[in-house]
């Protein structure tokens, strides 16, 4: 069968036909279109932006199930602490004691608080138990507010008595003495992080002072601070949009250049939040770079296309200079040369998108299920309907293209990789960068890099509250470790709180634990004050009874309820032990869980009956979140890898193009890494869908050049030549998109006061250069060495569609 026939390509020539057949009736495409953006605008006003913290939390991870299971009783990893510090002087005095107790119950008074779960000072939680003369315990609340000043007697011996009381003493009050704690834990059913938020710094600001300052941390307080950026959105759209204007105009200086393009992102963002109504997602704060992202990919598809149309315009002109008007032969040439390929880079953009949904986070799973299809949605929006627009519009006037500053990119990259020679060297510097990335990507950290949250400069309040309280404090970090027995009042078994004290002691040589709590701290020093407070007598006794004796004395002794829920549930068969760390850096939880596994392998079948399960408390909570993050990470990338090799090379029927843009990924993925590493950036939930995001939008200037590149092999028959064309055309249309690329992000990095935010577009910045050299100077100089056969010997069949066999 002849090879130019079409019959010899049915495949390829169906889908030529498909394609053709769209221009004989653009209007009624264009009209379809325009219908269902207009159903998706309808759909727009029921789209809600705000933070979910359970989205943030893989549901399938074991800590988080216990997590689940634990917040209502045990407390979760919504806290809220308080530090109430006094810069001359210390707590101990009728003003500190009564500023900490208004503070103390403003928290109490927080929408959603659990009261139960509410600690400080002055609470009425916080007791002075002791034996009486008669030989019965009694309690007292350490601070009286309605007892009026202290005389100085009395406020040592509440000093003494604080000190002597390992449950306040540390916890919360630090060694110093010059800052006391406020906790509470809020019940996630409930949660509405900007009322509360407000409602914190509505306290800070009546009790604010001089000579005190007021410390707030916790997950609570961090998700209302991003709350209150919710208007930088607003300024960095604008400003995005002007700067977008801006290009257009400079390049262009065309009213079709500059409205077409336009006309296309709005149309795709109309889409793309039209899709995130259907499904009933929300849109998160934190995850507005990928948005914009996607809206600048739009804006870049549609650039080439109206470039592409001015200079095929230009070429039918001077290739037939009869005065007939070919704008509408460009618009279905330019559509005939860019779908195809601008409709792998799409794809390869979606299987980026979708793949983040691999990881068990509610937050990953909804943004790559709207987001691709939002990516997907530019084929329609934008690869179809602008070629379609550019040929039911009139022809524009001036259809010359100026040289500018982008043209130049590509002149220079054409010279540095002209021939074998150049190429080979470009080759090599490729593979020496790339050892070096290797290297520096074994720097990167599971997890966060340093102290505070990496959503929130350093310099932030929010950091200098924790490191301020952390720095006073054992640690406001807390892991919680559950002891598990299998029979009601299990927990009362001697051998059971003695296997556990053993656990505690375990992990406390641990440098970076500050102090712990639980039951068997609890029993021992009940016991010690039954016998006349006799430390010889600070042990766990080996009776069970006598041990429900010492729990029940203490029960009793505090006229609150529940004075034992902070230690065991109402059972008595489930306790929870409590470990103090100053922060939540990947190496030092890596290390806390570690401790607690290594336990547990040497002990943890001693005691018939008991079980120890991890974890909850916000250590056990981001615990989970980095090992969610480090198992997405190892199979995200993988696949978006093995799929965008499969696709090109399906795509060209080549093995080698697959292997080919396999290269490109890892050339400017590996330097991604390398870049985290140097940069001190952790691999979590955040930066993991920025990289394969990044990865599936960077690979398409390498299609793009390997397409044109195959384009003018066609045309030259001459591969030195084919190369040296195809860099100085798709070069420009290269550094013009990644530029165009850049532009719609780069306000998150000068502007956005959220440090995740600005990171994440540094990030994708970095992916988007890195990716743009792979395509300029990589991909040509691996064509010019190896000469692959789907380049060197394609040609076109009577469709006009290039193969290769």
């Amino acid at each position: 069968m002849n090879q130019y026939s079409a019959d010899a390509h049915k495949a390829t020539h169906f889908l030529h036909v498909l394609e053709t057949s769209a221009f004989k009736h653009p209007r009624t495409i264009l009209a379809a279109i325009l219908l269902i953006t207009l159903f998706f605008a309808a759909q727009i006003p029921a789209v809600k932006m705000y933070s979910d913290f359970a989205d943030l939390l893989p549901q399938e991870h074991p800590y988080i199930e216990l997590h689940n299971s634990i917040k209502d009783s045990f407390g979760g990893a919504n806290v809220i602490v308080v530090g109430v510090e006094v810069l001359d002087g210390d707590v101990f005095s009728n003003e500190a004691l009564q500023k900490i107790h208004r503070v103390t119950m403003a928290v109490d008074s927080l929408t959603g608080v659990n009261h139960n779960l509410v600690t400080s000072v002055t609470h009425r939680n916080s007791r002075k138990v002791w034996m009486t003369p008669e030989g019965n315990v009694n309690s007292q609340s350490y601070f009286d507010p309605q007892g009026g000043d202290l005389s100085a007697a009395a406020l040592a011996k509440l000093e003494k008595d604080v000190v002597s009381d390992p449950r306040v003493y540390g916890p919360l009050v630090s060694p110093d003495k010059s800052m006391a704690l406020i906790k509470a834990q809020l019940n996630e059913g409930k949660l509405d992080y900007e009322a509360t938020f407000n409602e914190i710094q509505a306290i800070r600001a009546t009790e604010a002072q001089p000579g005190y300052r007021i410390h707030v941390t916790g997950q609570p307080m961090l998700v209302g601070w991003a709350y209150q950026y919710l208007d930088q959105i607003i300024e960095i759209f604008l400003f995005t949009a002007v700067i977008m204007i801006g290009l257009l105009v400079f390049y262009f200086r065309k009213l079709y250049g500059v409205l077409v393009p336009l006309a296309a992102v709005l149309v795709s963002t109309i889409w793309g939040i039209g899709i995130i109504s259907l499904f009933g997602y929300n849109i998160d704060p934190l995850g507005m770079v990928i948005p914009f992202l996607i809206s600048a990919r739009a804006m870049s598809h549609g650039i080439q296309i109206v470039e592409r149309y001015y200079a095929e315009i230009n070429e039918l002109d001077e290739a037939t200079p009869d005065g007939k008007d070919h704008h509408q032969l460009a618009a279905r040439t330019t559509f005939e040369n860019l779908f195809r390929p601008g409709s792998l880079g799409v794809v390869s953009d979606a299987i980026g998108l979708l793949l983040i949904a691999v990881g068990s986070i509610p937050l990953n799973t909804k943004l790559a299920h709207y987001a691709s299809l939002w990516a997907l949605s530019i084929i329609i929006t934008v690869l179809l309907a602008v070629p379609l627009l550019l040929s039911v519009l009139p022809r524009p006037r001036n259809t010359r293209i100026k040289h500018n500053l982008f043209r130049h990119v590509g002149f220079v990259c054409a010279d540095l990789v002209s021939d074998t020679q150049s190429a080979r060297r470009a080759l090599w510097l490729g593979g020496l960068l790339l050892c070096g990335g290797f290297y520096a990507s074994s720097l990167v950290v599971i997890g966060e890099s340093e102290p505070g949250s990496p959503i929130l400069y350093q310099d932030h309040d929010y950091n200098l509250s924790s490191s301020a309280i952390n720095n006073s404090f054992p640690g406001s970090e807390e892991l919680y470790i559950i002891a598990e027995t299998d029979s009601k009042g299990g927990i009362k078994r001697p051998e059971v709180l003695a296997a556990l004290a053993d656990l505690e002691r375990h992990m406390l040589t641990d440098p970076d634990v500050g102090g712990a709590k639980g039951i068997p701290d609890l029993v021992m020093q009940v016991n010690r004050l039954l016998h006349t407070n006799d430390p010889r007598w600070l042990q766990i006794p080996d009776d069970e009874q006598y041990v429900g004796g010492l729990m029940f004395t203490y029960m009793m002794s505090n006229p609150i309820p529940g004075a034992l829920n902070e230690f065991v549930d109402t059972d008595e068969r489930i306790a929870n032990l409590v470990f103090y760390y100053k922060d939540h850096q990947g190496e030092t939880i890596r290390r806390a869980i570690y401790m607690v596994k290594e336990w547990i392998a040497a002990h943890g079948d001693e005691v018939e009956g008991l079980s120890i399960r991890l974890a909850g408390g916000t250590i056990g909570v981001t615990a989970a979140m980095n090992e969610a993050a480090y198992e997405t990470n190892l199979w995200v990338l993988p696949l978006v890898f093995i799929l965008i090799f499969v696709f090109v090379a399906l795509f060209y029927s080549s093995i080698i193009s697959g292997v080919m843009m396999f290269m490109a990924m890892l050339f400017a993925t590996t330097l991604t890494y390398a870049y985290m590493g140097v940069m001190g950036m952790g691999i979590n939930i955040n930066t993991v869908p920025i990289i394969a995001v990044g990865v599936g939008v960077g690979i398409d200037y390498s299609i793009y050049m390997m397409d044109r590149i195959r384009s003018e092999m066609v045309r030259s028959h001459n591969i030195n030549i084919a190369v040296r064309q195809a860099v100085r055309t798709t070069g420009l249309a290269v550094s013009f998109t990644a530029i165009t690329l850049i532009s719609g992000i780069v306000m998150w990095v000068l502007l956005s006061d959220l440090r995740f935010q600005a990171d994440a577009a540094l990030l994708l910045i970095v992916m988007v250069v890195l990716n743009g050299l792979a395509a300029m100077l990589l991909v040509p100089s691996w064509i010019l060495v190896f000469k692959p056969a789907f380049i060197c010997q394609s040609y076109t069949d009577e469709d006009g569609i290039i193969h290769a066999d």
